[in-house]
């Protein structure tokens, strides 16, 4: 099978995922508790008032018909108008988009820069002092809860030690790394353990294989079997652990934006929930649950182009 037939039978796969999450946001959506109209209007309104603002918002529909016209909305790339806001949905999503991109990508860089030494260095030595201290790491790591650690590194590091800045997405490119780095941080605090438990213990797998004791006896050095040999092939199943966890990174900039003040798009997943806003709510987790399927479909991309073998499945 040729890489080009790999990436149409990944594209035929996404189609039905993508239509399946437009079905579960809908439905899901219409599942939680609350009369936006109502709380639109205020608990003074009177009947007359709310049967009006159902059906111009078309909430007196019935719920299949409303997912007809909800997909129908999404074929024109229309994701709904915000009750709270009074604007198009897709508007005020791509105002805040930025930070929640640079959130995400910032996120995966820090946790692709730390778990890899990590991995690394934990498995260069099994069982030593600096695997032992690695693998601490890794479980006391997943035990922080974000907002815990986003609080703690807010008050000692921006506020006391007055390092970086406490909240803001900041000004120009540098502004930018230099504000995102705590929120960044804190959410890569919770994935790098799964990474660099995962690209340890392939690292450990690969280096009894047979490929890299005849590497050894060809007398290549140590480093070059390690990062050409062992790491390329180890490299694989910890890229789709980490894509795997992409949804935990998307699901997390919800709790951490709101932390740190960024004012991205899981802030305004958050006021949309507060405020009944259900299409802005829809919109949102329709965004990030697309977002999720990209970032896993380019995932099984690279995968793909680190071991060629997948071609041929």
């Amino acid at each position: 099978m040729t890489y080009a037939h790999f990436i149409g039978r990944r594209l035929l796969h996404v189609i039905p995922v993508v239509f399946g999450v437009t079905f579960v946001v809908f439905w899901l959506i219409h599942l939680v508790p609350g009369d936006p109209a109502r709380t639109a209007l205020g608990f003074h309104a009177t009947p007359q008032a709310i049967a009006h603002l159902h059906h111009e918002w078309g909430l007196d529909q019935s719920l299949p018909a409303q997912y007809i016209n909800y997909l129908g909305r999404l074929i024109r790339g229309d994701l709904g108008t915000s009750f709270r806001f009074q604007d198009s949905a897709g508007a005020l999503i791509v105002e805040r988009l930025p930070v929640t991109l640079w959130l995400i990508g910032y996120s995966a860089f820090l946790i692709s820069l730390i778990a890899g030494p990590l991995a690394l260095l934990a498995a260069s030595k099994p069982g030593a002092m600096r695997d032992r201290l690695v693998r601490i790491f890794s479980i006391a790591g997943l035990g922080i809860p974000g907002f815990w650690l986003g609080l703690i590194l807010i008050q000692y590091i921006a506020i006391e030690a007055r390092i970086l800045p406490a909240a803001g997405f900041g000004e120009g490119f540098m502004g930018h790394v230099e504000s995102m780095f705590l929120p960044s941080l804190t959410i890569a605090v919770g994935i790098i353990p799964l990474v660099v438990r995962s690209l340890r213990a392939e690292v450990l797998k690969v280096a009894d294989s047979e490929f890299v004791v005849t590497a050894r006896a060809k007398g290549l050095s140590e480093r070059r079997i390690r990062l050409r040999h062992v790491l390329r092939n180890a490299l694989p199943p910890s890229v789709t652990i980490l894509t795997i966890n992409i949804g935990f990174l998307v699901g997390g900039t919800v709790v951490i934006e709101r932390v740190y003040g960024l004012g991205g798009v899981g802030d305004l997943m958050l006021t949309a929930i507060n405020a009944r806003d259900f299409p802005i709510v829809q919109a949102v987790t329709l965004f990030f649950a697309l977002i999720v399927i990209v970032i896993n479909f380019f995932g099984d991309l690279l995968q793909a182009l680190l071991d060629p073998r997948l071609e041929t499945q």
